[in-house]
């Protein structure tokens, strides 16, 4: 059997962590990772693979080292075709319909987690928080926006714009990935089933209604909105008494995970 040539490499943990199209070398993944004590990394045949894996494994982020010797390279992350938009302050504008911003995380990841949303629609603003017990980043970043969209009443057909810092989100959504999933029977590829299918079932259900436009953000680079949610994600997580996250814990998710007593 013929092995399939890698392309692209994803260094999550090394020397200069990003995804590479260059293997052997100078400024190559492997000079990355050559002596770097508990290298983290892996090999992929296309751009969407590596982009996918990174952004699975909790690296959404990672910077962008490719050279452009393969036509697939993957593109600087600030272009805007993939839903992106750099950190201005047009975000902040009305009269664009309903605005969403969403963030989420866990402690410890997993650990206890929690969500922060603003909903803005004219001049009036709604904030939303919550959180559980035992989750995961990715699970807060979707329930986040989840709960932004379930929170929308009025005329489905209206312009809405959701606002994230999680390329989970944003690249699942905008690059069809989730829809890809659903439609294989949320398999990811032949061997790999989906994670967080749960949520992503929802959010599809949910995007069907309201047709919503996804842009990413980059965090923590001045933006109101998005520190304020990220503030109420933290305040979240530390609430006493946190519900479970029923579904994480029973590993009905696409991972298993221990049930907490």
């Amino acid at each position: 059997m013929t092995k399939t040539a890698k392309r692209f490499y994803v260094v999550l943990k090394g020397l200069n962590p990003g995804i590479y199209d260059v293997w052997a070398g100078s400024g190559g993944a492997e000079e990355q990772v050559k002596s770097f004590p508990g290298a983290v990394y892996k090999g992929f045949a296309t751009r969407e693979e590596a982009l996918e894996y990174a952004a699975r494994s909790g690296y959404p982020n990672l910077p962008d080292r490719t050279t452009g010797r393969h036509p697939e390279a993957p593109q600087p992350l600030a272009r805007r075709e993939h839903g992106e938009e750099p950190a201005s302050p047009e975000h902040r504008t009305t009269g664009q319909g309903v605005v969403i911003y969403a963030d989420g995380g866990s402690i410890n990841n997993p650990g206890p987690g929690g969500y922060g949303v603003i909903i803005r629609e004219g001049n009036a603003m709604r904030e939303l928080s919550g959180g559980f017990r035992h989750t995961t980043n990715n699970r807060m970043e979707l329930t986040a926006v989840i709960e932004g969209l379930k929170s929308l009443e009025g005329d489905p057909k209206r312009p809405v714009s959701v606002y994230t810092d999680s390329r989970y989100v944003v690249d699942g959504m905008s690059r069809g990935w989730a829809k890809k999933w659903k439609k294989q029977g949320w398999m990811r590829d032949a061997r790999h089933r989906a994670e967080n299918i749960d949520l992503w079932s929802v959010l599809l259900d949910l995007s069907e209604r309201y047709q919503p436009r996804f842009v990413w953000v980059k965090g923590h680079a001045g933006i109101p909105e998005n520190e304020r949610c990220d503030a109420l994600a933290k305040q979240a997580a530390l609430r006493p008494d946190l519900p479970p996250d029923h579904a994480f814990e029973k590993g009905e998710t696409g991972v298993n995970q221990p049930t907490l007593f």
